[in-house]
């Protein structure tokens, strides 16, 4: 007879009761025998379990929907290679600083320190990629342990929380009720702090919102649009997070990410005054911190981050504020700001606008025609995902995205991203548009995931953009060793097959003209679908064929 869950509770019920306290719907992993205890209490909630391929895309998966529905993000995994498969997403919600819970089942704690089969110090292995990691030691620390990793990941910057679950912990009988969340801090900006941004602004002539980071709502993007347009005041987005900001608004001006436009780049270095808000200055928003010098900027520049530790990090502000976007945003459209021309911001907007225009590509298939298509046909509030790779010129730098529109994609530049997020994406809303942008490598970093869509009936459409490499260590190759070719082409596997056998409908498209009739096709599978497109091989980027970076 199974144990009655309410008269006897076990460390691993008790990480699941916690888990439902604090509102958790929907978790992602792989199962393993060291946290069998968890996984049995799993069993009498509503919880949805995602079960995964490898923790690598369970990680992915988890971080994806933190971004998307702005609730923090479970990962379950089992220790040692569970773990260590699940650090890339780690490393990613840290860089991207994205609410995650990451629970990793441990060896006994009577086992520990001889190197017991798959054991692995966590605290020691997630210092550096997480913004918390702990172990817990007894069953009756894990109601208030779990509170405190759920406020550690919401709170200040956001981010990653790992906690390492010994499975003797799990097993062991325990009296300890679930801890009720703890609140997060609003962090709303004082009177007197909103006084100084206001003066700053209003000295400014050429005046930059640059927006990134965690802790983003709705509301607060909203605020954000209302407030630069209302004040004709240019709106730059911090790399990969283009949909902060509506980008069909006159205020919108681009993205400061990799593969930075000329025009973007202008706007940020000729600006008199840059106002951050939630950004932390990371290397390819800053153009690997060439826009302006380090730590002086030599600019006004006014910071607003949720966590002390990122003011002066990187660039000395002439003021920093910590606070979230948006209690600041809130308090900062409720000021008036003097009359500003719309000079600047129309001639920045022009200058974004211009970008948009890709030149004609080599081969049947020209992927700017392409994208100059989607902008037209993809619905208001499509999902767009992507991983790493030259591909990503195409959803970063030739799509726009409207205020109901989303964008996944990881800060960290991480391959194989795309494809897990998109499930994830599909799993948290399955009436959406969901088109994953993947290269003909980066798809197959977690190609299995399609499996996991579908099982769990959530499967997207993916567009591998196929060149036969790895594009972007081809293009440093040519660029720096014109014509020493190591270690980048591929020999690829018939995607359309493969797709097949996951129950997706699936076509080779090769001429830009067969693409409409393809890509309608795909939104009309109830089952998903995968278009394999294929490209120019000696075309590197929009701009550049592999003949003209051996010339460079």
């Amino acid at each position: 007879m199974a144990a009655d869950p309410t008269t006897h509770r076990t460390g691993g019920r008790a990480v699941v009761e916690s888990l439902v306290a604090h509102g958790v719907t929907t978790t992602f992993g792989v199962p393993g025998e060291s946290y069998l205890a968890v996984l049995d209490a799993l069993h009498d909630t509503d919880i949805r379990v995602v079960t995964c391929r490898q923790e690598g895309g369970a990680a992915y998966m988890a971080e994806a929907w933190a971004k998307l529905t702005g609730a923090t993000g479970v990962c379950l995994v089992t220790r040692g290679p569970g773990a260590t498969n699940a650090s890339i997403g780690i490393h990613a919600g840290h860089q991207a600083s994205t609410p995650m819970l990451l629970l990793v089942g441990q060896v006994a704690t009577h086992q520990q320190g001889r190197e017991a089969f798959q054991e692995v110090d966590y605290e020691l292995m997630f210092a550096g990629l997480a913004k918390w990691a702990t172990e817990i030691r007894t069953a009756d620390d894990v109601p208030a342990a779990m509170a405190e990793a759920f406020h550690r990941a919401r709170s200040g910057r956001p981010g990653p929380v790992v906690v390492a679950l010994p499975e003797d912990v799990l097993t062991t009988a325990t009296d300890a009720a679930p801890v009720a969340p703890l609140a997060v801090d609003e962090q709303p900006p004082t009177h007197d702090e909103i006084d100084a941004v206001v003066a700053r602004l209003d000295a400014a002539e050429r005046l930059v919102l640059l927006v990134g980071g965690g802790a983003w709502t709705d509301t607060a993007r909203r605020a954000l649009a209302a407030f630069a347009e209302r004040n004709n005041i240019p709106v730059v987005c911090a790399f990969r997070f283009h949909d902060l900001m509506d980008n069909h608004s006159p205020a919108y001006v681009g993205e400061a990410g990799v593969a930075m436009p000329p025009a973007v780049r202008e706007t940020l270095a000729s600006a008199d005054c840059v106002v951050a808000v939630g950004a932390r200055f990371g290397e390819m928003t800053t153009a690997g911190w060439d826009l302006w010098p380090v730590p002086d900027p030599g600019v006004t520049m006014v910071h607003i981050h949720p966590s002390g530790a990122e003011l002066g990090k990187v660039y000395t502000p002439t003021l920093g504020i910590v606070a979230r976007p948006e209690p600041f945003l809130r308090a900062l459209g409720d000021r008036s700001l003097r009359p500003r021309s719309r000079s600047w911001s129309d001639d920045r907007r022009a200058a974004f606008l211009a970008s948009l225009d890709c030149p004609p590509q080599p081969g049947p298939l020209d992927m700017g025609r392409v994208m100059a298509w989607l902008r037209d046909h993809l619905p208001d509030d499509a999902v767009l995902t992507n991983g790493a790779g030259n591909f990503t010129v195409w959803p970063n730098k030739y799509f726009l995205y409207g205020h109901e529109a989303r964008l996944l994609a990881p800060q960290s530049g991480s391959m194989g991203y795309g494809l897990p997020a998109a499930v994830a994406a599909k799993i948290a809303d399955p009436d959406r548009t969901v088109v994953c942008f993947a290269g003909d490598g980066d798809v197959q970093m977690n190609l299995q995931e399609l499996g996991t869509g579908m099982q769990e009936s959530a499967q997207p459409i993916v567009l591998v953009i196929d060149n036969g490499m790895y594009g972007t260590i081809r293009m440093h190759q040519e660029r720096h060793h014109p014509g020493r070719v190591v270690g980048t082409d591929l020999v690829n596997p018939d995607f359309v097959t493969l797709a097949g056998a996951y129950d997706l409908h699936a076509e080779r498209v090769e001429r830009t003209d067969d693409f409409p009739a393809a890509f309608a096709r795909a939104m009309a599978s109830p089952t998903g679908a995968l278009l394999h497109l294929v490209v120019d091989p000696g075309q590197l980027t929009p701009t550049q064929s592999i003949e003209q970076a051996r010339a460079t």
